[in-house]
């Protein structure tokens, strides 16, 4: 019990320093060196960081569900474009105000996972990946397709009407802030979940679904509750995502999108606190500043057989991914686990098995797994 109140407090405490520490970025003007293009309280770098901070969070939000749960689904990109894409709708196309397209907003981010994952979760493993990739693949042909001339197509559509504190170059720092905030939620309410009694079966699900049915609990109950939850917070972040980039693009709605999010939680480490959070930030971080460094001048004039694969943002990117993985089985988050745990690939082979693990009720004395920190 001591111990466990040591590390709580201990977790507390270094999630309160970080997140205070981000919160006076905006406050410094430091040269960061060409790690970003300009000063680290310019707009520009404060956009950079505050979509880093998003995609940490909307990662954690996937985390929650394949990590925390063991569903591997390729439709999360859905939830997320329904948050870019009803605020660009709701405060453009429809002129309504910015609260009441949140409260819009925040409706549908509730019904309509709670109506396909209903769907969904009548089937598990890889069924159940090629169900959510289908909903996702339904969505993007919903979005080019432009009915009625609201979503835009190809071309997208802008996010309007907003308050003045959010309009310009000069309120990026409150976008920021935002962004900022959103990671604190998600942080929070992920934490919570997982430590409640529902998050310990989700856990236990994640372990051997057929252990805890055995048990007397109902998994698809629990399975639709982490569903919702999961795709509610990833709504809230294509959100703040659409406030920050000004408009909604068909990008957010591919499966390559809920694709990337994969990655950053493998990359970070699955089923962790923080490991998520990392993978994002440095997925979004590496996405944006890639493209710049590949035009470097000793880039350029290297010899060909370096230059034109450096010069290729996605090459490094996956061979920085593949690097990863090999050497850091278990995320970013493994470098403070003992041992590395590799976790990711191994949810990833229980995550397709089409046949249920077998094994006698006696070897599961509780279906409440303890917590991964």
């Amino acid at each position: 019990m001591v111990g466990g109140a040591l590390r709580l407090a201990l977790r507390l405490g270094l999630a309160a320093a970080a997140f205070g520490l981000l919160a006076v970025v905006p406050q410094f003007s430091i040269d960061t060196h060409g790690v970003f293009s300009s000063e680290l309280n310019s707009p520009g770098t404060l956009q950079v960081l505050a979509l880093m901070l998003v995609f940490g969070a909307v990662a954690l939000t996937y985390d929650l569900l394949f990590g925390f749960t063991g569903l591997l689904s390729f439709g999360h990109a859905l939830y997320f474009a329904v948050g870019v894409y009803l605020t660009a709708i709701a405060t453009t196309r429809w002129d309504w105000t910015l609260w009441q397209a949140l409260l819009f907003t925040a409706a549908v981010a509730l019904l309509v996972p709670l109506l396909l994952g209903a769907v969904s979760l009548r089937v598990g493993g890889i069924a159940f990946a090629m169900v959510t990739l289908a909903f996702a693949e339904a969505g993007s042909k919903l979005v080019n397709q432009n009915p009625r001339g609201w979503t835009g197509g190809e071309e997208g559509t802008a996010v309007g009407n907003l308050p003045d504190a959010l309009v310009g170059v000069l309120n990026t720092k409150h976008l920021y802030w935002i962004a900022l905030g959103y990671l604190i939620f998600v942080f929070v309410a992920v934490n919570w979940v997982v430590d409640s009694s529902p998050g310990r079966v989700w856990q236990a699900i994640r372990e051997n679904e057929q252990r805890v049915e055995v048990l007397g609990l109902q998994p698809f109950r629990f399975k639709l509750m982490v569903f919702v939850i999961s795709s509610f917070l990833a709504t809230a972040g294509g959100v703040v995502y659409a406030l920050l980039i000004g408009s909604a693009g068909p990008r957010v709605t591919t499966p390559a999108f809920t694709l990337a999010l994969l990655l950053m939680v493998v990359i970070g480490g699955t089923g962790t606190r923080w490991g998520a959070i990392l993978g994002g930030a440095l997925y979004t971080f590496l996405d944006y500043r890639l493209v710049e460094w590949s035009d470097k001048a000793f880039i350029r004039e290297s010899p060909d057989l370096i230059r034109q694969p450096l010069s290729e943002p996605l090459f490094v990117l996956g061979t920085l991914f593949i690097l990863l993985v090999f050497f850091l089985p278990g995320g970013l988050a493994g470098l403070t686990l003992p041992g590395g745990r590799r976790r990711g690939l191994r949810l990833l082979e229980q995550s397709v098995r089409t046949e249920p693990t077998t094994g006698t009720v006696e070897d599961e004395a509780d279906p409440g797994v303890e917590a991964r920190t």
